[in-house]
């Protein structure tokens, strides 16, 4: 048993060295503080809206449509009304959890996904490796948007009732059936460069069966090269679903999401009101900026070549 214990604790402690000194790295950039407190907010806003409004995003009245923003952003509507007379900032807080619940459930998946098969085939090899190598040969020739597009053609026009769940699941099962197959390579490629060192080799002559291998042992120099890009693939997930609303076939309406606010502040950005577009694209734009900057950061604190 003593054995045993001792490789496992000598795994153990260079992962928590490595993440403690990465992410003191990290707290030392500017940039990253930066990119830090806009996610915070971001995701603050998804799972407490009523923090920044006590609007009701659905009251809309006619003849307030298409008010622009109050001068320094007070007043009964700071960020102006939309084309229908709902308050845009309401619009835009509430708009935020679809978003963002969509992009984290597609990168749960992918990660579950990825991460599962990556580990067999690259634990177990032979036919295991070549069946799912082949078929991630298939899916990773389709491009992410060209796939989730010629899936969600099939619920065109299908409307939502407002339930969370039938508004991002259609989306969120598209983006994550074309989404998993980078995780599953860096989960292969890492399991293949552990399974064969000195610790690992010790817990299998110890008769250590192959399930506590690969979650004791593989599974955790696994996570580290997914970790670094799961923020990146958030942003890329979000930027998929605002493409996806404006070409009609992500979220769609009653529901809101920033892409659906882009959809249609479209229609009147060129009539003068460009704030209907301007404002989301811009909240848009510098959440994508912080997952992609938190995850180069990431990326570059956990590669031992830069330490």
């Amino acid at each position: 048993m003593t054995e045993l214990t001792a490789p496992t604790a000598q795994s153990e402690v260079p992962q928590a060295s490595l993440w403690k000194d990465a992410f003191r790295t990290m707290a030392r950039r500017p940039d990253v503080i930066f990119a830090t407190l806009i996610m915070l907010f971001v995701f603050t806003m998804a799972a407490f809206p009523g923090l920044f409004t006590d609007k009701d995003p659905t009251r809309c009245l006619g003849r307030d449509a298409r008010l622009r923003p109050d001068t320094w952003f007070t007043g009964e509507h700071p960020l102006g009304t939309d084309g229908f007379g709902c308050d845009f900032a309401a619009t835009i807080v509430h708009g935020t959890r679809p978003t963002i619940t969509l992009a984290l459930t597609v990168i749960i998946l992918s990660v579950l996904i990825g991460m599962t098969l990556g580990i067999l085939a690259g634990y177990f090899g032979r036919w295991v490796d070549a069946i799912i190598s082949r078929a991630l040969d298939v899916f990773i020739v389709i491009p992410l948007m060209m796939g989730a597009i010629l899936l969600l053609s099939l619920f065109r026009g299908r409307g939502s009732s407002g339930n969370l769940l039938e508004t991002v699941g259609p989306a969120a099962l598209a983006l994550t059936l074309f989404g998993w197959m980078e995780f599953c390579r860096y989960a292969r490629a890492a399991t293949i460069e552990t399974k064969n060192l000195d610790y690992v080799t010790a817990a299998r002559c110890l008769g250590a069966r192959d399930r506590r291998i690969m979650f004791k042992h593989v599974l955790p120099n696994a996570i580290v090269p997914i970790t670094a890009i799961v923020p990146t693939s958030l942003g890329s997930v979000i930027v998929a679903e605002a493409a996806l609303a404006v070409l009609g076939i992500g979220v769609q309406p009653p529901a809101t999401s920033w892409g659906v606010l882009l959809s249609n502040g479209t229609q009147w950005a060129g009539g003068g009101y460009i704030y209907l577009f301007g404002i989301p694209l811009v909240l848009l734009i510098l959440t994508v900026f912080a997952f992609a900057t938190f995850g180069d950061a990431l990326r570059d604190a956990l590669d031992p070549k830069l330490r």
